[in-house]
């Protein structure tokens, strides 16, 4: 994994990582909602607190009534009124009550990342899924997260 900004094989250089030759992974804190992707396809993952209205009324038009996402599984839906043309949303585990936490989270990854891929999306942000409430520890998610990412982001030209 080489920097995206010219320095040697597994060199940080300010957060961002060339994971192949169109593929470039931005590490990034802060507020999800207030970053800007380049693209005009672009998706943000698992944001519930703007436009609430919409996003509910997309996603109880995909599924069945009372019928949620299952753990590991990815849906999309218009951005709305976001600064995105799509959502996808994910359900992540639960860590201390899911029998293969692991394998579940590397599933919500693959999963957001294939909807992704099958909707011409080329640049998507992801928030640390299952981290804080589902209690997943940050650096066992993070290691998880980048590995998957790695593995299954070709066609995806940014991921953050």
């Amino acid at each position: 994994m080489a920097s995206a900004t010219g320095g040697k094989e597994g060199e940080e250089v300010g957060n961002i990582f060339k994971l192949s030759e169109t593929t470039v992974l931005k590490i990034q804190k802060g507020d999800i909602t207030l970053w800007f992707l380049n693209g005009s396809s672009d998706a943000i993952l698992y944001i519930e607190q703007l436009d609430q209205n919409s996003l509910k009324h997309a996603i109880k038009s995909q599924n069945e009534p009372d019928v949620r996402c299952p753990t590991g599984e990815a849906r999309i839906t218009p951005g709305f009124k976001l600064p995105a043309s799509h959502v996808i949303h994910t359900v992540g585990p639960i860590y201390d009550s899911h029998k293969d936490p692991k394998a579940s989270l590397t599933s919500a990854y693959k999963n957001c990342l294939s909807v992704a891929k099958e909707n011409n999306i080329e640049y998507i942000a992801f928030t640390a899924i299952s981290c804080g409430v589902y209690g997943y520890p940050f650096e066992e998610a993070a290691t998880i997260a980048i590995s998957t990412v790695k593995n299954f982001a070709d066609g995806i030209k940014e991921l953050h």
